[in-house]
């Protein structure tokens, strides 16, 4: 099955250069698509959100000129997982990253990305698309026994971190260049470092008149936190580690306020795809010297299928689509990326029979009335969770007794427990959580992969 994927991806090479022969000749322009997403930010740590300390003036803008999402969700309450699913359109569960560097029976290493995934990047790769991964990777080491490199899923082009670095003046030794060890020290905040690779790979693709897939991945504010002294300023009178944080996401937030910009300047924004999101809630306020982010009053934080652990900020900027700026309550999710790019290009499913997670947002973004059309699943640990439209099951399935049943339009906080007050629907709930969790036992056991 692989290597018939892998000659299909191949295969598409031929419609790509009819794709970028009409974008030449004038007719509509190809889609660009880039995913940005920070490291621990939780759904409060935007302005957009209710913040009244915490300066995000880039992306509140963009979140008030685009669509926003009000119940977006990492597919994780961690950092690995959540990378896989917004690649693959998939629950990790499907593809054995349990959890930040664990892995499960498929994988080799602790957190590594299996090599027949189809990711984002090798179906457009095989559109013409030119496509690059910027920042934070952790789905796999750059060398050796645990290799799973940017480069072996799809980017032509990487600037890269296999796991997390100090956010002001990063260890260079951490970062990979197409796969050469950076030289020398990286000085500065570093979002923008990150931002100074991925910009010059934009433009080279425009200059090119080829269409572009960036995937750019913020370590902010993931700890160790460090800020400059300039944005530490911004913050005065307030607690060195809240100078730091807050400080830290400013600066991350000036680099996609940077690259909103450079997108004007190339003339490319109206036909551009940005999203942007988190990998999951905010660091624990106990864990090492303490996170001050925050879920907006939302219960758990990071680690937690609660909702502070797993709904965070979600934003879609695409102007060519999205003309008025407008917010939505419908359930979404990392996994969503993945068929919802593919129907925005017309592309079709490389493996229509290997189950996917997501779902197509496209009518949404074009202002139907839309529905999901299907639960929400979560898992991590012995943890499991799943959102059918207003409800969420909290279930550790061994044991029913402990079922915990919240209406998050009416309780978003999720304080009141109504498993005793609906027993039906929390045992309706439950059989289709079992059933998906059948489903992706299935799939990490290599179902998905046979041949």
């Amino acid at each position: 099955m692989r290597r018939t994927i892998r000659n299909q991806l191949s295969g598409w090479s031929f419609l790509a250069v009819t794709l970028c022969s009409a974008a030449i000749a004038g007719e509509e322009q190809p889609t660009n698509v880039i995913l940005v997403m920070s490291d621990d930010q939780g759904w409060g740590d935007v302005g957009y959100n209710g913040h009244k300390i915490l300066k995000t003036p880039h992306l509140d803008a963009m979140a008030g000129q685009s669509l926003r999402f009000n119940r977006f969700y990492s597919s994780s309450p961690v950092c690995s997982p959540t990378r896989g699913s917004c690649l693959t359109g998939r629950h990790p569960y499907r593809y054995g990253i349990l959890y930040a560097n664990a892995g499960g029976p498929t994988t080799p290493s602790r957190y590594l990305l299996p090599k027949e995934e189809i990711t984002l990047a090798e179906v457009l790769a095989g559109r013409g698309y030119r496509t690059g991964h910027f920042g934070k990777w952790h789905l796999g080491d750059f060398e050796g026994k645990s290799r799973s490199a940017p480069s072996d899923h799809g980017f032509d082009e990487w600037f890269s971190t296999a796991r997390k670095v100090a956010t002001l003046h990063p260890d260079a030794a951490s970062y990979r260049h197409n796969g050469y060890k950076v030289e020398g020290p990286l000085k500065g905040d570093d979002s923008k470092i990150i931002m100074d690779k991925a910009i010059p790979f934009i433009r080279s693709a425009v200059e090119q008149k080829k269409p572009f897939f960036a995937v750019i991945w913020f370590h902010t504010p993931h700890l160790p936190i460090l800020a400059a002294e300039k944005h530490r300023k911004l913050y005065p009178r307030r607690k060195d580690k809240e100078k730091h944080y807050w400080g830290a996401l400013t600066a991350m937030d000036e680099q996609v306020g940077r690259l909103r910009e450079t997108l004007r300047e190339l003339d490319v924004a109206r036909d551009t795809m940005l999203w942007f999101t988190s990998d999951n809630g905010p660091e624990g306020k106990k864990e090492g010297p303490g996170s001050p982010g925050t879920t907006g009053g939302l219960r758990g934080r990071k680690r937690s299928l609660f909702e502070g652990g797993v709904r965070v900020p979600g934003i879609l900027e695409w102007p060519a689509r999205i003309v008025k700026a407008r917010q939505s309550d419908v359930t979404c999710s990392t996994q969503d990326y993945f068929p919802t790019v593919l129907a925005a290009l017309g592309i079709e499913s490389p493996d229509p029979f290997r189950p996917l997670d997501g779902v197509n947002l496209l009518p949404l973004i074009a202002g139907a009335d839309f529905k999901r059309g299907r639960p929400l699943a979560f898992q991590s640990r012995s943890e499991l969770a799943l959102i059918d439209g207003r409800y969420k099951l909290h279930s550790k399935l061994a044991d029913a007794d402990k079922d915990k049943l919240y209406d998050l339009s009416a309780d978003p906080t999720e304080k009141k427990n109504l498993a005793g007050e609906k027993p039906a629907l929390a045992a309706k709930l439950r059989k289709t959580l079992e059933e998906w969790q059948k489903s992706t036992q299935a799939s990490m056991a290599g179902a998905d992969y046979r041949k």
